[in-house]
């Protein structure tokens, strides 16, 4: 187990992603209001603004594969694969498939991880193993200085709509009132 947890060290999966309807993985460039920018993986370096309303995300490092007993985070499948000598191609057969993931994910629900589950993983590892951030080290610093960067950045607007609202009442229970008076006089 101790070795695998140095595998992981050496794997720095964050900021790449999957979307839904997209084939192959992405990278997250920045961030805005409604998504994220997006850039290709493969030689063309695609960009793609995905939209997350209608637009489906799932971060490498978070996904995780149906266990027996409990779930399989992705990363340690990753690592695992990067481990086996001959990884197959992801059109391989599902009985070869089943057998690398036998190896790599021991105790996995053979029920819910469909052969389609295993191929989708193994293009990804083929994508993955030769790019420097399968082998770079995720920092502590940067997850820090992310986390602390987006309260920062939604607090001033949250503070200014309510603001707005107060105003708004009070102008109209302004009006209002000179009205029900002159309505009264009548």
């Amino acid at each position: 187990m101790d070795q695998l947890n140095q595998q992981n060290k050496n794997m720095n999966l964050r900021g790449i992603v999957s979307v839904s309807g997209k084939s192959g993985l992405w990278k997250a460039l920045a961030q805005n209001k409604t998504g994220f920018i997006l850039e290709s993986l493969d030689a063309q370096k695609t960009k793609l603004v995905a939209n997350l309303s209608t637009a489906k995300i799932a971060a490498l490092d978070e996904i995780t594969i149906f266990g027996d007993d409990e779930d399989i985070r992705l990363t340690d499948v990753l690592a695992r694969i990067k481990s086996v000598k001959n990884v197959p191609d992801a059109k391989a057969d599902g009985k070869q498939l089943r057998e690398l993931f036998r190896e790599v994910a021991p105790g996995h629900d053979e029920e819910k991880v469909y052969a389609s589950d295993m191929k989708k993983i193994v293009s990804w590892y083929h994508t993955l193993k030769d790019l420097p951030l399968f082998t770079e080290e995720a920092t502590p610093e940067e997850v820090t200085e992310e986390a602390v960067a987006e309260p920062e950045e939604v607090k001033p607007v949250e503070e200014e709509k309510p603001a707005k609202k107060v105003k708004a009442t009070a102008k109209a229970e302004e009006t209002a009132a000179p009205k029900a008076a002159k309505g009264k006089k009548k």
